[in-house]
């Protein structure tokens, strides 16, 4: 059962146990909606590092005018930018080169990317780490978020596929945005909706379970390296 506007302002009151179901900060009356709360982007984009074609740019700042952008603004000199012309499959992000191997540290290593006021041309070739602004907790409940509809209609997504916390959960939401055309983005620009579930059985709260990876993160915040599980594999050959 989800959550009501009034419902999620009522529950970041204090619980039985002397803390609150919800603590969104900052936290702005104009942000609560009929079933959800607005979240709004950080300032900082990461990049895997590896997966952005040596010369080339991973965004660009944008210059408030379609007209004054070409292709060669993605690239960091006129070099590449031939390159890129005569050799345009060094660039491609379908070139094994650029993989994400999920098990290697080294492929998580990130550069950091300020958005700058004025606005940031995103490509739809690479991925980006972003942030919310906002730090949440969430106790007895089940969180989630979600791009708002004006987000999606111009084809930003903000979560790849890990749009669904856990109870217990405290700290900034990573985003995983992907453009389908370049795409400008903003500080502070509304970016998406958190939304509350109520769940059955027994809490098993996030901050509280040894294996979670990512409670307190704060920023943009890299993939944590995916272990290939022994047991699994030792009764595979059995």
């Amino acid at each position: 059962m989800q959550l009501t506007g009034p419902e999620i302002l009522n529950r970041m009151n204090k619980n039985k146990n002397g803390k609150p179901d919800i603590v969104i900060k900052p936290f702005d009356m104009r942000c609560l909606g009929s079933n959800s709360y607005d979240l709004h982007l950080g300032d900082t984009l990461r990049v895997y590092k590896h997966t952005i074609p040596h010369g080339m740019k991973p965004a660009i700042e944008y210059k408030g005018d379609i007209s004054a952008h070409i292709m060669r603004d993605w690239f960091e000199n006129s070099l590449a930018y031939q390159l890129y012309k005569i050799e345009h499959h060094e660039f491609d992000v379908m070139n094994p080169k650029y993989l994400i191997d999920p098990t290697n540290i080294k492929h998580h290593e990130t550069i950091d990317i300020k958005i700058p006021e004025t606005g940031l041309v995103l490509s739809p070739y690479i991925g980006y780490l972003g942030s919310t602004i906002e730090y949440t907790e969430t106790r007895n409940l089940f969180p989630y978020i979600d791009g708002k509809s004006s987000i999606g209609r111009n084809f930003i997504l903000n979560h790849h596929t890990a749009g669904r916390g856990d109870d217990g959960f405290c700290g900034q939401w990573t985003l995983e945005i992907r453009t389908m055309y370049p795409n400008v983005v903003y500080p502070y620009m509304s970016i998406g909706q958190i939304y509350y579930d109520e769940f059955l059985g027994q809490r098993m709260p996030y901050d509280k379970n040894e294996r979670s990876h990512y409670n307190g993160q704060l920023g943009p915040t890299p993939a944590a390296v995916i272990p290939v599980d022994a047991f699994l594999k030792e009764q595979k050959t059995k």
